[in-house]
């Protein structure tokens, strides 16, 4: 009987030790499951081409999408939530403002935004969905922090805030007493900004330089804060018009000097139309944290996203820059080239690189203050010094491209890197050789003097002369192809026909060509002259038997440790042209040379 109680009692200790590990288990599991999601909290920029495209109405409001907003101004808040997450299990969006500035009556109210209308930035597309949407206006000066409290069914709860700086504008009078120093950049931005286009932009137009096109419609962007509810009372160029009693007049020679000078203050695309309105940074003695320094798209977007005269925004939307992968993120060597403000940082030869994920947008390749093309000239591009490529080849005469080619390139020396680097998954030139094939150079030539053709000399502007092609205003493949899209070809589809850019081909080649894949010579030794590029596609399928597994035809190539020195230099090769992306293109001669060296050195070694 004793032994029998001993064992009830071990066994109920037992028991009770279970219940209490299996509660923590369950306990731990749903930690694990209730773990917050990934969300962000955003102002949504809006421009003409989302208006037009989601049928919203003609009042709402533009936007820049900044944190530094206008009293009065339309704040289009997005809560916006991991993809992953099925849309039918978001349970709730709360929001709530956590802080206001002293005698703020400010509250939300329903976004003007449906369903239809897309998160704005291309890359936020691709992991985020919209949970919920709301409207703010600021109605005092000062700073209001939202959050937004996304539930989810299963997937846990997330927070997501984001503090405004609401103000006034203050106009270019006063941004110049501390940025238009011109004894030290940066300080100096008014003296360079001022000779742009932007600097010119309202006084130009309105003194004639546009014609009869110019009209109190191009107000919206040819000025600052301009806001056309006659609500909005921010200080910017429409409040001021409406208080004084301003008629838009006849534009022609000198009638900008008619314009009142508190109006003049605030003409032309200034400061703060791409940093917000700058009171509070001002009253804050200049510090940046009541400012925006924006590198999203919707900066620019707000007044370049108007198809069809200002296309750029939608084009640019089109282009793989605007879904720059985010794989090199939190890597200091990739992100100089794989996120915006890691390049601009790069070309501004900053000792850290900002390693956070950003698109390569707008800012990326102009510098808006033009410090860099003062006068305007070659589209403010952020740099146009000549590049060094990996094996030393120094490009001086590549005109606009020469901003392409910082990236654009191998990143290796062919003649070191092939016989010294083992074979692996990541053997072989960076995925962008195309300034290095343009120039032909850094293939691995196998000691022979391989020709090169001539696009590098001949085509002023390289890479822009034939990627960004201008198209007609009302073309159906407006922003599909050319322009900001940096693509030459669109495939078509139910409603835009296919399309194929060769203008800049025809200038040298003639008025016969009429698609890229045009024929020029047999160099696959087929008997038959099928397109060029079409011909090197047989140049590498050739090529791509040869390598292992040998014999089995392949569209690309998977190199491991087991390859031999012969096929990892024919391998480079074949990824130099294939990574290339142009199929001969950009120098036919050079590719058709490394891909024919290749094959015969292949055979040689083999017997065969």
């Amino acid at each position: 009987m004793l032994i029998q109680q001993k064992l009830r009692a071990i066994l109920r200790a037992a028991a009770v030790v279970l219940t209490v590990f299996l509660m923590a288990v369950v306990a731990t599991s749903t930690a694990r499951a209730q773990t917050a999601p990934n969300a962000q909290l955003v102002s949504r920029a809006l421009s003409s081409d989302d208006i037009t495209k989601y049928s919203l109405p003609a009042t709402v409001e533009y936007s820049s999408g900044l944190s530094t907003v206008g009293i009065g101004q339309a704040v289009y808040l997005d809560a916006e939530l991991d993809n992953t997450i099925p849309a039918s299990q978001i349970a709730s969006v709360t929001w709530t403002l956590a802080s206001v500035p002293a005698g703020s009556n400010a509250a939300f109210s329903d976004s003007p935004l449906g369903p239809n209308v897309p998160i704005f930035e291309p890359a936020d597309q691709q992991i985020f969905q919209v949970a919920g949407r709301k409207l703010l206006r600021a109605d005092v000066p000062g700073q209001y922090t939202v959050k937004a409290t996304i539930t989810t069914v299963g997937n846990g709860t997330a927070t997501a805030s984001l503090t405004l700086t609401a103000g006034t504008y203050m106009g270019i009078g006063t941004c110049k007493q501390c940025h238009g120093i011109a004894t030290a950049v940066p300080w100096s931005m008014v003296d360079y900004w001022q000779k742009t286009l932007h600097g010119q932009a309202f006084t130009a137009n309105i003194n004639g330089g546009a014609g009869t096109e110019f009209g109190p419609s191009c107000l919206q962007c040819h000025t600052t804060g301009y806001n056309s509810n006659a609500n909005v009372v921010d200080g910017g160029f429409a409040d001021i018009a409406r208080r004084i009693g301003w008629v838009f007049p006849t534009p022609g020679p000198g009638v900008s000097d008619t314009v009142p000078a508190i109006l003049q203050n605030v003409a032309n695309v200034q400061c703060e139309s791409c940093h917000g309105p700058g009171s509070r940074h001002v009253q804050g003695g200049g510090t940046t944290m009541l400012i925006s320094v924006s590198s999203a798209s919707g900066t620019c977007g707000q007044c370049h996203g108007g198809a069809p005269f200002d296309p750029q925004t939608a084009q640019w939307d089109s282009s793989m820059h605007a879904i720059a992968t985010r794989d090199p993120v939190g890597n200091a060597g990739c992100v100089g080239c794989h996120t915006g403000n890691g390049f601009i940082g790069k070309i501004n030869g900053a000792a850290t690189l900002d390693t956070s994920y950003s698109a390569i947008s707008c800012q990326t390749c102009h510098e808006p203050h033009g410090i860099t093309t003062p006068s305007g000239a070659s589209h403010q591009l952020r740099a146009l010094n000549p590049v060094t490529l990996a094996d030393g080849t120094r490009v001086t005469s590549a005109g606009m491209g020469t901003l392409c080619m910082n990236c654009h390139q191998a990143r290796v020396n062919a003649a070191t890197y092939v016989p010294s680097t083992p074979g692996s998954a990541h053997y072989g030139p960076h995925h962008g050789p195309q300034a290095d094939m343009l120039e032909g150079t850094n293939g691995f030539t196998y000691g022979k003097k391989i020709p090169s053709s001539a696009h590098g000399d001949v085509v002023a502007d390289t890479c822009v002369t034939c990627h960004m092609q201008n198209l007609g205003t009302f073309d159906s493949a407006l922003t599909l192809v050319g322009g900001h899209t940096f693509n030459v070809k669109f495939a078509g589809n139910a409603t835009v026909p296919a399309k194929e850019l060769v203008g800049a081909c025809q200038t040298c080649h003639g008025p016969d060509v009429t698609q890229i894949d045009f024929p020029l010579m047999d160099y696959d030794g087929d008997g038959v002259i099928d397109g060029a590029q079409t011909e090197v596609q047989h140049l590498l399928d050739q090529l791509a038997v040869m390598l292992p597994p040998v014999g089995q035809s392949k569209s690309s190539v998977t190199i491991d440790s087991t390859w031999t020195q012969p096929q990892l230099e024919a391998a480079y090769n074949y990824l130099f042209v294939q990574n290339d992306g142009s199929h001969g293109i950009h120098n036919m001669a050079y590719t058709v040379g490394l891909l024919k060296a290749s094959i015969a050195d292949l055979k040689a070694k083999s017997g065969k």
